[in-house]
């Protein structure tokens, strides 16, 4: 961690809480579809520059261990990062190679959609009728834990209990996204991506694993029960 040791404590776990919903904000929009305005805030250097200065904030790690140039490379023409997104994400024979779609790892992907939508509901959230706002959507579930982070930030100032917002955050990337995106990156590495891709998953990878280990060095281990 890089923030300032000398600010208040309380004022320090808000920083770093705003910091992590941010970083959970932004990895939901690299793995959204390339769109326009997406390329362009890659090739520009917009949308590496704000993972750079996030993740310098939380793990200063991930920050050196990075390859930043790649997170830049949206291809030579206009539609690389589309098409590469539809070949690895989309399409296929029998789905796409890389699934985003964390129930696909594991059998009874009904009962593990189940689980995640309790995970929501219990927070008074619901979901829409975008095909890609499924339960175990990598980007659902991204969007979720931008929510918890966001929301143990807004009680930390207020001298609120900002735990469950983090055993919910721990139990939940145990359970869902914690468990699956180690094999989204194994089968994403076998499909010899474009460098944005690759880069992408193994970053978030790394971000995941550790804010796992964080909150279990924090606040105790978390139940890694599953109904699926």
């Amino acid at each position: 961690m890089t923030a300032d040791a000398s600010v208040d404590p309380a004022r320090r776990g808000e920083i770093l809480a705003a910091e992590r919903s941010r970083a959970y904000q932004l990895f939901c929009t690299a793995l959204s579809y390339p769109e326009d305005d997406l390329c362009e805030a890659i090739r520009s250097g917009a949308l590496s520059d704000a993972l750079h200065d996030v993740l310098s904030t939380l793990d200063e790690t991930l920050a050196q261990d990075t390859d930043w140039a790649a997170l830049r490379d949206a291809g030579a023409d206009e539609d690389d990062l589309a098409v590469e997104f539809s070949r690895l994400f989309d399409v296929g024979a029998s789905g796409p190679p890389c699934p985003l779609y964390g129930g696909l790892y594991f059998g009874a992907r009904m009962k593990t959609m189940e689980e995640a939508i309790r995970f929501y509901n219990h927070f008074g959230l619901t979901l829409s009728d975008d095909p890609r706002e499924l339960p175990d959507h990598l980007t659902t579930q991204l969007e979720f834990l931008h929510y918890l982070a966001f929301q143990e930030a807004q009680e930390v100032p207020r001298n609120g209990d900002a735990g469950p917002y983090q055993r919910a955050q721990r139990d939940f990337l145990a359970r869902h996204p914690g468990r699956w995106v180690s094999k989204l990156r194994e089968r994403v590495e076998g499909q010899k991506p474009a460098a944005y891709f690759l880069q992408l998953i193994r970053l978030l990878e790394r971000f995941l694993a550790g804010e796992l280990a964080r909150l279990s060095h924090e606040i105790g281990e978390p139940d890694r029960s599953t109904h699926a």
